[in-house]
């Protein structure tokens, strides 16, 4: 029997350079904390869910922004080399291209400072792409970095073409109920759900009421990101809790992505959405052992074998 071909994925989103810190904690108002390293490395939710997506064997396709700075060249020959198809990155003369600053602490937990630069650029040229591409591709994967307008116009043209639309509701912002109803999955993590929904989210209680408002707005599946707590998930259906795989964290910078990246894949395959939670929990449980964003991101062999491990 002739095998599937692997699923053409869309990522409309953001390419960033990061910028990392690392220190031994955060500093205080007012305070300077020596750090003990600093590295640039490529990042932007949409060009990290591009090569996860890539790594987990799709055809993955970016499209999106880079300035003319120094940073835009290196950013898109990171993707090219990741496997990533590069023909809808644009750049935007004029502009730089959007940096983000991370601190990260000995706990590994960060805090990121965006700066937009090209991203916020994007527009109609960017959605001319998204339809020129959408009647072949699985998926489309949306995250918040780029202008709402556009992040809304293209989550309803993919819906009305009955693609499958990953929304990563990242930076979070308030969202229009006609966003929600084309989710088919979003997938906040527990900060990002709290602003959504306006109150505290930590736990499993709290992710599965947070779900549960995700839903009544129009979502079709809710998985809140949970870090060390895994994921809950909920659809009008079913709903349960995802366990986390026990890792020694170095970097949760871009964890999310990599669960998203996987959770795409595997969900354009065709599998289950208990089976494409697994393998999306191992990847992110993969990339926080290593450091950096795109380069963090673990390939296929390396999910299965942390599946086959258990």
């Amino acid at each position: 029997m002739k095998p599937s071909p692997p699923p053409l994925l869309l990522v409309l989103g953001g390419i960033n350079m990061d910028l990392l810190t690392y220190s031994p904690r955060f500093p205080q108002a007012g305070e300077t904390v020596v750090g003990t390293r600093f590295l640039t490395y490529a990042g932007g939710k949409g060009a990290n869910q591009s090569v996860a997506a890539a790594r987990m064997g799709a055809k993955a396709a970016m499209i999106g922004r880079v300035g003319d700075d120094l940073f835009g060249p290196q950013l898109i020959q990171g993707l090219r080399d990741s496997g990533v198809d590069v023909s809808g990155v644009g750049g935007s003369p004029g502009a730089s291209s959007g940096i983000a600053v991370i601190n990260i602490d000995a706990s590994a937990q960060n805090r990121i400072i965006q700066v937009p630069g090209a991203n916020h650029a994007c527009g109609e040229a960017e959605l001319r792409q998204v339809m020129r591409r959408l009647p072949q591709a699985s998926a489309l994967l949306l995250q918040l970095e780029l202008p709402l307008e556009l992040t809304l116009a293209a989550a309803q043209a993919a819906h009305n073409q009955g693609k499958l639309v990953m929304l990563d509701p990242g930076p979070a912002r308030p969202l229009p109920d006609s966003l929600y109803r084309c989710c088919d999955v979003i997938t906040p993590n527990e900060t990002e759900a709290a602003a959504l929904v306006g109150f505290p989210v930590g736990d499993l209680a709290s992710a599965g009421r947070a779900a549960q408002v995700l839903l009544a707005r129009g979502a079709r599946c809710a998985v809140i990101k949970l870090g060390r707590q895994g994921a809950w998930f909920a659809t009008p259906n079913e709903q349960g809790h995802v366990p986390a795989f026990p890792v020694a964290a170095v970097d949760s910078v871009a964890a999310g992505d990599a669960f998203n990246g996987a959770l795409a894949v595997l969900l354009a395959e065709g599998c289950s959405l208990s089976e494409a939670l697994r393998w999306a929990a191992a990847a992110g449980a993969l990339a926080v052992t290593k450091v950096g964003a795109q380069d963090s991101m673990p390939w296929r062999a390396e999910v299965a074998g942390l599946l086959g491990s258990q």
